[in-house]
């Protein structure tokens, strides 16, 4: 990619690790539920007015919705509010490229390579590092439900791949009209309106002040700006060639909860880590093509090496 390209692709990097950090920001102040309900429910809005039609059918879009709005989401902010560190969620999401090459596996009967087959075993080896390190920490429900919403993630790209539409961004804005009223439901019967009510009565105050710029964070650079600038790398380069700068992701999000909240993962948790992003960058680049027989003598010009190809195993989401 050019450098441009390439600097473009970092910044989305850092805009979806730090959304990890807003995102605990804002469960300071709204129940977990009623917070990705609200977060989904803003977006929706502008898309349902203003973003055009994505062109296709109904069922893959609430599928999409489903998984990777409904289910995603869902785990994610009740592991993170249930206590799971904000930078290690950064990192069990990335869970959701195993699950997708398995799932595609399973419902698409797409077929798994040797390769893939390692770089997912070594990727789960690191997330039985991570659940166990959190297991004997803090207990099993966190990291279990994170994990979850990694699963629902795998299968809104499953999802989202068989939309196959010409229009990306605007299939990821109008996955938004689907969450809310399965996430805003469960929030009014498990959360409950008395509890609902007081988390908004406080959040006209000062001090509620972060936790509305960490909402809009998430809405506007985590998926507005984020997945746009994705999606408009993904349409001029080979998926191979941009997904690999999502692995960047936990990084920048374990760093920042470092550096902001003061989360020092464990040895065991960084280790646990390395196969993680080791194994899915291995699970989703493939090996140069085998070697070329040499050209005949009789030809002067030697033949020219082929261009490696690099395809990323999963759908890389233009969205966190």
């Amino acid at each position: 990619m050019p450098l441009r390209h390439t600097l473009l692709a970092l910044l989305v990097a850092v805009l979806w690790g730090l959304n990890f950090l807003a995102i605990r920001i804002s469960l300071d102040q709204f129940p977990p539920l009623f917070l990705a309900g609200l977060r989904f429910l803003i977006l929706a809005l502008p898309a349902l007015l203003f973003v055009p039609w994505p062109g296709v059918k109904v069922r893959y879009l609430l599928g999409y919705g489903l998984g990777f709005g409904t289910l995603q989401f869902f785990g994610l902010y009740l592991g993170m509010s249930a206590g799971f560190p904000t930078g290690l969620a950064s990192l069990v999401l990335q869970a959701s490229a195993p699950f997708t090459v398995l799932l595609g596996a399973l419902v698409l009967k797409e077929h798994i390579t040797g390769r893939r087959a390692l770089g997912v075993g070594v990727a789960v080896v690191g997330l039985g590092l991570v659940g166990l390190s959190r297991g004997v920490l803090d207990g099993w429900t966190p990291f279990l439900l994170v994990l979850f919403g990694a699963f629902g993630w795998a299968l809104g790209n499953l999802a989202s791949r068989k939309a196959q539409t010409d229009r990306p961004m605007a299939l990821v804005l109008w996955m938004a009209v689907v969450p809310p009223i399965p996430l805003l439901t469960v929030a009014f019967l498990v959360e409950g309106p008395e509890q609902i009510g007081a988390a908004m009565a406080g959040s006209f105050s000062l001090a509620a002040v972060p936790a509305w710029l960490g909402l809009s964070y998430t809405i506007l650079f985590g998926t507005v700006v984020g997945a746009g600038i994705w999606v408009w790398l993904m349409r001029r380069h080979p998926a191979g060639t941009v997904a690999p700068f999502s692995m960047l992701v936990p990084v920048v999000g374990i760093l920042a909860a470092w550096a902001a909240l003061g989360e020092v993962p464990t040895w065991l948790e960084l280790a646990g880590g390395v196969l993680v992003v080791g194994g899915v960058i291995y699970a989703s680049v493939r090996g140069a093509p085998p070697a070329q027989p040499a050209p005949e003598p009789e030809l002067e010009a030697g033949a020219e090496p082929g261009a490696r190809d690099v395809q990323s195993s999963a759908v890389a989401s233009p969205s966190r």
